[in-house]
């Protein structure tokens, strides 16, 4: 009775934290955002600092989700990630909060995200401050190689989309041929933990993990540098090799 109890409470748990996280996103779109617009200039200045801001509120929804009992996050080391600049930073991706604990340990994380997310919530963010992956291939290389000359890292799931339940996805070789031209490293960075099951691809919404909250444990690799592979196709087919090793 009590676990049926427990497991009824976090679903719930997940749901509020949920609805507070919509809240926040419109409030960030329509109050705080068009607040800075009026005083950062040019866009780039208004960009470093609207980043941040939504850096440091993510980081109170993990510590919301967290006081809530619905999640857990242990991470190698804390300041490594706030202080990378200049870096591709190449994660697996096996749930939806993924991208919500990267940006709150990177204040000057730019995301390559899909392009499809235009139609949701977060529509007005991804608009102003991140590099949607449905514009050519040529832009997106040039957008993705001006912001890390800027000192901001690229955050970028190989896999496209979330980690199917059994087995892994296919990874794409995005992180590879964005290192290769602009000649910047990539950080393989691990989400491990527990089972994600209600957070994961095509799991339903009332679903959460049976046994606990979930737990998140963060932990970056071995840093692959661009100078050690060559160009052409086969040097980013062994280039993504290397990055797909050290996630799974």
């Amino acid at each position: 009775m009590f676990r049926s109890l427990l497991y009824g409470y976090r679903v719930f748990a997940k749901w509020l934290s949920f609805a507070v996280f919509g809240a926040g996103t419109l409030n960030l779109i329509t109050v705080l955002f068009p607040l800075m617009r009026l005083f950062l200039h040019p866009r780039r200045r208004f960009q470093k600092y609207a980043r941040r801001l939504v850096s440091a509120a993510f980081r109170i929804f993990i510590r919301f989700m967290q006081a809530l009992g619905a999640v857990s996050l242990e991470v190698d080391d804390r300041e490594y990630y706030r202080k990378l600049s200049g870096k591709i930073v190449a994660a697996n991706h096996p749930s939806l909060l993924d991208v919500v604990m990267l940006i709150s340990l990177i204040p000057n994380a730019d995301c390559v995200v899909r392009s499809n997310l235009s139609k949701t919530i977060v529509s007005g963010v991804i608009r102003q401050l991140y590099i949607p992956n449905g514009v050519n291939f040529g832009k997106l290389m040039e957008d993705c190689g001006d912001s890390l000359r800027q000192g901001n890292c690229i955050i970028i799931f190989p896999e496209g989309t979330r980690t199917p339940r059994n087995g892994e996805g296919l990874y794409k070789k995005g992180a590879a041929r964005i290192s290769l031209a602009s000649r910047c490293p990539v950080v393989p960075v691990r989400i491990g933990g527990n089972d994600k099951y209600g957070l994961g691809k095509g799991d339903p919404w009332t679903g959460f993990n049976r046994a606990e909250r979930y737990v998140y444990k963060i932990s970056a690799g071995t840093e692959l540098s661009p100078g050690d592979y060559p160009g052409g196709p086969s040097g980013v087919r062994r280039f993504t090799a290397d990055i797909r090793e050290q996630l799974t």
